[in-house]
């Protein structure tokens, strides 16, 4: 038993198993639905259901907000037909979003920036460099099919890709990375991946880091002052002790530099001789703490999944977020998924 599964405005029909996700069904035909993270944290394969329903469960409320949900949008990652449905799915290319690509990579460097944080230098074949908006990431793609996400931290105007890679107890790769991978050696990825970057408005922007969620961030913001944008910027990077800081210098410069600059570090479980100036507490709370109201603003958060749900549901329902206003990449271990 299947069930038939129809997009718009291709045309384009394929067969879902009562088993397998929208997306699954739609990769197994060889048929292109965008899709990102595949774990309901992204948003990238959010489609609008024209016709039919679907079971869905399992998603991160950032990535598909109620409204959306009672509009009728789904997500095609963890969304199962439980009867032949015809949706519209967002086109490949989306405010000037590129299409990702597989290339082989060099990796020029990689430099330790604390205990626990590994900076890692890409280079393209040649004189290539990779077309992507500031805030998206990569995937490398391992030779037994897996993929590893990684944000990218440097702007797309420099020549190489520069990614920030926190050693995960139990994490394959980054064990890998940490104590075997050789610089010089080929890899591959697919790039440029993701929904998350800067949208355009006035309003003041508000970034919530947690860890290596600074990545995507760091890309944003140095884009932001290359090209002269002068918008109101918080940038409150949360970590959990003094040794978990990474780029501190590099924000405090930010700071000092540029007056729409504002940088809020937080500690949520220091040790005892930490840096006593450093604020306390969880990193969604300083803002909580900071802002009367969120109504006008936008939110730009990343890190782990609990801290971009918590932060959505705390900003909106209490701060008077508009949904749509919060903006988010969730860190969180991939599924495999098949190469091209």
């Amino acid at each position: 038993m299947g069930y038939k599964i129809l997009l718009s405005p291709s045309g384009e029909v394929f067969d879902a198993k009562p088993s397998e996700t929208i997306l699954e069904a739609a990769i197994r035909a060889g048929i292109t639905i965008p899709y990102g993270c595949q774990n309901g944290s992204c948003g990238s394969c959010k489609s609008k259901i024209i016709s039919g329903n679907v079971f869905l469960e399992g998603y991160q409320e950032s990535a598909l907000n109620n409204s959306e949900l009672s509009e009728g949008w789904t997500l095609c990652c963890k969304a199962l037909a439980t009867e032949d449905l015809e949706i519209e799915t967002r086109p490949s290319v989306d405010d000037g979003l590129r299409n990702p690509i597989i290339t082989p990579v060099r990796i020029e460097k990689l430099e330790k920036l604390n205990h626990d944080v590994m900076k890692m230098i890409l280079k393209l074949p040649g004189k290539e460099a990779l077309d992507f908006q500031a805030g998206q990431y990569l995937e490398f793609i391992m030779k037994d099919g897996s993929r590893r996400a990684f944000s990218i931290a440097s702007r797309p105007s420099d020549p190489l890709i520069e990614l920030h890679l926190r050693l995960i107890e139990g994490g394959k790769f980054t064990h890998f990375v940490f104590n075997e991978m050789q610089e010089k050696t080929i890899h591959r990825i697919e790039a440029p991946l993701g929904q998350f970057y800067l949208r355009q408005s006035d309003k003041p922007m508000i970034f919530v880091s947690g860890g290596t969620g600074f990545a995507p961030i760091k890309s944003v913001i140095e884009d932001m002052i290359e090209s002269n944008n002068t918008r109101s910027i918080f940038l409150y990077q949360g970590v959990k002790a003094e040794e978990d800081l990474y780029m501190h210098e590099i924000c405090e410069l930010w700071k000092k530099k540029y007056s729409n600059i504002k940088y809020i570090p937080i500690f949520s479980d220091p040790n005892e001789d930490d840096n006593k100036i450093i604020r306390r507490g969880l990193v969604h709370s300083a803002v909580m703490e900071d802002f009367q109201t969120l109504s006008d603003v936008q939110v730009y958060c990343c890190g782990a999944p609990i801290l971009v749900e918590t932060a959505f549901k705390e900003f909106t329902k209490k701060k008077s977020l508009p949904e749509n206003e919060f903006y988010a990449d969730a860190f969180s271990f991939s599924p495999v998924k098949p190469t091209s």
